[in-house]
């Protein structure tokens, strides 16, 4: 989980090719590896306006999603959301061979209630996976959840990485990993991340704020493959969506510390990673890295809070979305969306989000915005909502 508490090189190839079919409800087979753990450079676009500070205005979307999070458009116009789900009262504590999470984040408990949903151009939601993953973290902390933590294409085919998933997180006989999902939401296994982060550990760890299984949470597609993010470890790696094979791009905790990264996007040959970092949160403590394919980090701007999304228009212009600011722990009504030109000039595109979780942009222009990520119950009041830029400040492909 990426906490919301107080504390909170390159690897070998690893061939973690799966591949092991599984039930449109996220059922693993128990005998297999699973059980074991420049707005100048606007050229070749249409309609982008040079002119800052136009009027944005933030719209509800669609509801009744489950704690969303991250969310990309597909190739047939519909947006598909990663969903935490509800978490559960399933657990691991009776499994000496278990390692949990340690308190106060842990133990956890957790269920088969996360999902992936649809959302058609009104904003209709209709469910395309579901029984998938999903856990939470002790009461004391909230009862944080995690479940599928984000969504890429690469052609027209979809993947999802799983941050809900492992034992450590309650759900035995699961591992967090890449699927496949096809076109009627079954689920395929591609590669398994909580073997390749046992295998691999990354320079620092935490120990009071270790996650066995880890809390995965961007995943894109760049050229042919996918890359993903997780906060806990701190890494940047890269997964062949068709053998399986894992690769680490970076040890972000080797180059950082624990600032736990979080988003991810690409632009101009390298990847951006935002970071939420620790709690309390410190005004301004945030930071974008930019990242090279060969694994040099460097830092791209400074000055953010809690950073859990970013996301590159067709004008290279980096909207950078942050949870929560004004406030020392997370507080609803304080995201915002900042916006970066290619000249680093900064403008605050929208405020007053709830507790936000993802961002994308839509094929529009547009942006859409997961809101209310880490919902309160009932179940089912989270929403994607819409920021209607100005028609002169779009930039549509």
């Amino acid at each position: 989980m990426i906490h919301l508490s107080a504390s909170d090189g390159f690897g070998h190839p690893v061939n973690s090719s799966i591949l092991a079919p599984v039930s449109r409800r996220y059922r693993p087979n128990r005998s297999s590896l699973l059980s074991r753990r420049g707005l100048a450079l606007c050229i070749a676009v249409g309609l982008c306006s040079a002119t800052l500070n136009h009027a944005a205005t933030v719209s509800v979307f669609a509801t009744g999603l489950n704690n969303p999070r991250g969310l990309k458009f597909g190739p047939d116009g519909y947006l598909y959301v990663a969903e935490g789900g509800a978490g559960g009262s399933l657990n691991t504590l009776s499994d000496p061979s278990v390692t949990q999470v340690p308190p106060p984040i842990g133990p956890y408990t957790g269920d088969f209630t996360a999902r992936i949903s649809k959302i058609d151009h009104n904003g209709v939601r209709t469910t395309l996976s579901d029984g998938l993953p999903s856990s939470q973290t002790a009461p004391t902390q909230g009862s944080l959840i995690s479940g599928v933590a984000d969504v890429a294409f690469v052609g027209s085919k979809l993947y999802a990485v799983l941050a809900g998933a492992g034992a450590s997180h309650g759900l035995a006989h699961t591992d967090n990993a890449v699927l496949r999902v096809t076109h009627d939401g079954d689920v395929t296994v591609v590669a398994d991340l909580s073997i390749f982060q046992e295998t691999h550990p990354t320079a620092v760890i935490e120990p009071d704020d270790f996650e066995p299984d880890g809390t995965w949470y961007s995943l894109l597609a760049v050229d042919g493959k996918l890359f993903a993010v997780e906060p806990n470890h701190g890494e940047l790696d890269r997964i062949d969506p068709e053998n399986g094979r894992i690769k680490r791009i970076a040890d972000i905790s080797a180059a950082q510390g624990h600032i736990v990264p979080t988003a991810l996007a690409h632009d101009d040959g390298a990847f951006y990673v935002g970071n939420l970092n620790t709690f309390p949160i410190i005004e301004g403590s945030s930071k974008v890295l930019k990242i090279t394919p060969g694994g040099k980090v460097s830092v791209f701007a400074t000055g953010f809070t809690t950073v859990v999304g970013l996301a590159f228009d067709h004008a290279h212009r980096l909207y950078v979305l942050e949870n929560t600011t004004g406030n020392p722990f997370p507080t609803p009504g304080t995201g915002k969306v900042i916006r970066i030109d290619r000249l680093g000039n900064r403008e605050e595109i929208a405020s007053g989000l709830f507790l936000p979780t993802g961002i994308t942009v839509g094929p529009d222009g547009n942006l859409y915005v997961s809101n209310v990520g880490f919902g309160p119950p009932p179940m089912g009041l989270g929403q994607v909502v819409k920021i209607t830029l100005s028609e002169r400040d779009r930039c549509i492909k």
